[in-house]
């Protein structure tokens, strides 16, 4: 099983997303937070991350006769390998990118069902921005993406912080090819993204 076919599976996706960033949980509280997946679905998709090294054991108390386990994700294990992602082909990342965007509306829609929100002052937002970019600026920017999150996963519950959710898209466009690659509609293209290059919704 190469990892996108692990990793991107949509219950197993599911999983990984409700316990990154969160304190270790149980498989009882994971099938609290996702009520819809079946206790032998859940537990079998648990072993074989378990099993993966993609989740790890990080406790363990008896509780009526069995053995409770509280788990957590290994950040190392729960992502995609560069060789397993030039593997894959476009069918596969149609596949893999329904996986995950079925995962992120699972978790749009645990909050609005949740009672009391405030979308404005909890912070709810979804934005689309488009820039221009080089090989090497397009390098940079995913760099200081990826340092902006990851400096931040080390931190803990409690002291007022509460879990957000963190989803980033990357799609080039092949309408966008710049000065040294016009293709005829790069001037009307441009004037449609300023309007759309920063919208947002909350």
């Amino acid at each position: 099983m190469t990892n996108a076919n692990l990793l991107l599976h949509p219950v197993r996706l599911r999983i990984l997303q409700t316990l990154v960033g969160s304190e270790p949980l149980t498989t009882a509280q994971l099938r609290d937070r996702l009520p819809d997946v079946p206790p032998a679905t859940m537990y079998r998709h648990i072993a074989t991350l378990t099993k993966a090294g993609v989740l790890e054991v990080v406790g363990e108390k008896k509780v009526r006769g069995t053995v409770e386990r509280s788990y957590q994700v290994r950040q190392d294990g729960a992502l995609v390998d560069e060789d397993a992602r030039t593997a894959m082909t476009p069918d596969d990342h149609r596949q893999a990118f329904t996986a995950f965007s079925g995962a992120m509306m699972s978790d749009f829609e645990r909050y609005l069902s949740r009672d009391g929100i405030e979308p404005a002052s909890d912070g709810l937002m979804y934005r689309q921005g488009a820039v221009w970019l080089t090989r090497e600026e397009y390098e940079a920017l995913v760099e200081e993406i990826q340092k902006a999150v990851t400096s931040r996963t080390t931190s803990t519950p409690g002291d007022g912080r509460t879990r957000h959710l963190v989803s980033i898209v990357v799609v080039p466009d092949e309408l966008g090819q710049g000065a040294d690659g016009d293709d005829g509609a790069d001037r009307d293209d441009r004037s449609d993204r300023s309007d759309r290059s920063d919208r947002s919704e909350t």
